[in-house]
């Protein structure tokens, strides 16, 4: 694997760890992380009671560009849908479901709930 892979794979990790303590920091629970099917990823799977959580995890170390919030697009968002309802399938999950987007830039948390 050349390097240039894995520094923006370890940035990645690094935003979803941060992003992962800061909601365990908020009264969430762990479920899951960086669960992958050929059709799309979900960085984080979290649950608050009963309700759970499909997040996206936006990492940007500088806020330009438009920063983390803005890094969103629409395929993207179809990708991790499916895949939430691919996993949701998969684990017979019959509840109330969310998609947050958790975006980071410059170390700063912003966490948008229900953002799509």
């Amino acid at each position: 694997m050349d390097n240039k892979n894995q520094i923006p794979r370890a940035h990645g990790q690094a935003g979803e760890n941060l992003a992962m303590n800061y909601l365990i920091e908020q009264g969430l629970s762990f479920v899951e992380a960086n669960v992958r099917y050929k059709f799309g990823e979900i960085d984080l799977v979290m649950k608050d009671g009963k309700e759970w959580i499909f997040i996206e995890v936006k990492y940007r170390s500088k806020s330009q560009y438009g920063g983390a919030i803005n890094a969103l697009s629409a395929a993207q968002i179809r990708r991790l849908r499916r895949a939430a309802e691919h996993y949701i399938q998969r684990n017979k999950i019959d509840t109330v479901c969310r998609f947050d987007l958790i975006a980071i830039d410059a170390g700063q948390v912003q966490w948008l709930t229900n953002a799509f």
